[in-house]
């Protein structure tokens, strides 16, 4: 069963609707199909470019070493694996994998341009099954991306299938503020000007929208640390950055 949804009655949500499970994949698809050539910009305008700052922090903080082996999962245009290259060296290879061809694209594209080849490589697959098999990466990350999956029991089960012993899950995630002053602020800047910026930006308020709705959705801080630990994950923890609008899970394979 997909936390916030009820994929055991055949439903799950799709931001504040309730959608067929065998129609949110194709439904979220098509949001990032359409915000993928802006997606850096619609980033900068759901976290005042913060995001920028938190990703940088994602990475710098991983446990990542010259030599290693890196999943990216939800890599979208490519942020995360362009922080992670340099940390695993000519001897490692970073993996960008994102279900979405048109993000994926987007990614390879800027990254080729920016003159990033060496120790990349690109796969289209789905975080609830993926090609990869057990214990091959010594770190899997997913930023901004386990919100949007289906089924995130499954894709957790999945990360912690394909990590060695001893390796590393790493989400990053908008998460649940945790300064009750704050939150009708946040509220009125995702459900008020965010879908306004989307539309003045990308011509698209219903994708912005709908990412705004998905947030809230998405499981808080603790219940997603036991939803790790469900999925066999040990040494689950976490770390609010920016008063829980965002969050760093963590979790390790053993045995």
């Amino acid at each position: 069963m997909d936390a916030h949804g009820d994929t055991d009655k055949g439903t799950t949500h799709f931001g504040f609707r309730e959608v067929p499970v065998a129609d949110k994949q194709k439904l979220v698809g098509a949001v990032f199909s359409s915000v993928a050539g802006k997606y850096d910009l619609m980033n900068d305008a759901m976290s005042l470019g913060i995001h920028r700052l938190w990703k940088r922090h994602f990475v710098a903080t991983a446990p990542v070493q010259q030599g290693d082996c890196v999943l990216d999962l939800a890599g979208g245009t490519g942020d995360i694996a362009a922080l992670l290259q340099p940390r695993v060296g000519a001897r490692g290879r970073v993996v960008l994998g994102d279900i979405n061809g048109d993000m994926l694209r987007v990614g390879r594209d800027r990254l080729t341009d920016r003159g990033r080849v060496r120790g990349l490589d690109y796969v289209q697959c789905n975080a609830q099954a993926l090609p990869f098999p057990d214990a091959c990466f010594d770190l899997v990350t997913i930023a901004f991306g386990l919100r949007n999956v289906t089924d995130k029991d499954a894709a957790l089960r999945e990360m912690r299938r394909v990590l060695r012993p001893g390796g590393q899950a790493r989400v990053l995630e908008f998460s649940q503020v945790t300064a009750g002053w704050f939150r009708p602020l946040y509220d009125f800047h995702s459900f008020q000007v965010l879908p306004r910026l989307g539309r003045l930006l990308a011509d698209d308020a219903d994708s912005y929208q709908y990412l705004a709705e998905s947030i809230r959705r998405h499981p808080p801080q603790r219940e997603l640390q036991a939803m790790m630990e469900a999925a066999g994950f040990a040494r689950c923890g976490y770390r609010n950055l920016s008063g829980g609008i965002v969050a760093i899970h963590t979790g390790y394979a053993v045995g």
